[in-house]
């Protein structure tokens, strides 16, 4: 029997939930350990690429029907998502988990406003309404949290610019998800930022190897939680879902990674940010339910899943 529409939303809605909890132990991990950002940035995603290689042989059909433009774009695609991956993990170096997260909550309104431009989207008045209310629960979050301290006001600024490059990476993959497998995109941008990454550790001098082995169980969980039920997930919902809504449901990582902070870091969690992720996240299920409308097409956000299957080859890593 065909599942209902109504099924087929709450699976995507599920596996949002999976992502949004994968994500926020992004920056626990990231707490840590001691090694530089970019070597962590390196190493898990060059462990995914290791468990995802032994399914590379069945897309390489559609790798040789690859134009040169999409692969310079996924390029670039991957080169943004490494430079997201940098700043905003050595932005916890400067500061909190929730001052950092709580930035990024800029995400889906930058995003929201490229999608406006480039695919000629467009939002509900409710999913503007919802938007609104999700980021004044981000803002409460960290409203205590924020100071202009030099180190701290750093790492707020490293937090902002990471943001940025995930917004160009997000607007780009929706972009290539139309007309690329979600393994191949993943896999492509994946590849992409490892090597922008060694470069990077090349230059700035920073070791490969030499790792205490806490280390490299960190480099391996951020590869197997952030990366293959976080990331990797995403990059197959923006296809059905669009890059706003994916990026309105990352919006609930601050309330994760703040309750994971205050539970395994000691970090300072208050009655005020305790209401402000219940206001967060109300506002992300309001977009969910309400709020998405696609202009050109005349269907939900979140539109269902056909033909192509979830990447669970990948999750095996």
């Amino acid at each position: 029997m065909k599942p209902s529409l109504t099924e087929r939303r709450a699976f995507l809605w599920t596996l949002m939930f999976v992502g949004i909890t994968a994500i926020s132990f992004s920056a626990i991990f990231v707490k840590w350990t001691d090694a530089p950002a970019s070597v962590i940035g390196m190493y898990r995603l060059a462990l995914t690429l290791i468990g995802m290689t032994p399914f590379l042989f069945r897309y390489r059909a559609e790798l040789r029907a690859v134009p040169r433009r999409d692969w310079a774009l996924l390029g670039l695609s991957g080169a943004l998502l490494a430079l997201h991956f940098l700043f905003w993990m050595d932005s916890l170096r400067y500061t909190t988990v929730a001052s950092s997260t709580v930035l990024m909550t800029l995400e889906p309104v930058l995003v929201m406003l490229g999608a406006l431009v480039f695919f000629r989207e467009r939002i509900r008045r409710m999913g503007i309404v919802a938007m609104g209310v999700a980021l004044a629960g981000a803002a409460l979050i960290g409203w205590g949290d924020f100071r202009l301290s030099g180190t701290a006001l750093y790492g707020d600024l490293l937090s902002l610019l990471g943001t940025l490059a995930v917004v160009g990476h997000m607007l780009l993959g929706q972009a290539l998800r139309s007309r690329v497998s979600s393994f191949l995109y993943s896999y492509a941008v994946f590849a992409a930022a490892t090597v922008a990454f060694a470069g990077y550790n090349a230059a700035a001098g920073h070791a490969f190897i030499g790792y205490a082995a806490n280390d490299w169980l960190i480099f391996g969980l951020m590869a197997a939680v952030p990366t293959v039920f976080g990331h990797l997930l995403f990059n197959w919902m923006l296809k059905f879902a669009g890059a706003t809504t994916v990026s309105m449901a990352v919006l609930g990582e601050p309330v994760g990674a703040s309750l994971l902070a205050w539970a395994l870091l000691g970090e300072s969690l208050t009655p005020l940010q305790g209401f402000a992720g219940a206001l967060l996240l109300g506002g992300v299920w309001l977009f969910l339910r309400y709020g998405g409308r696609n202009a050109r097409h005349g269907a939900d956000t979140v539109r269902p899943p056909a033909a192509e299957p979830a990447p669970a080859p990948a999750a095996n890593a």
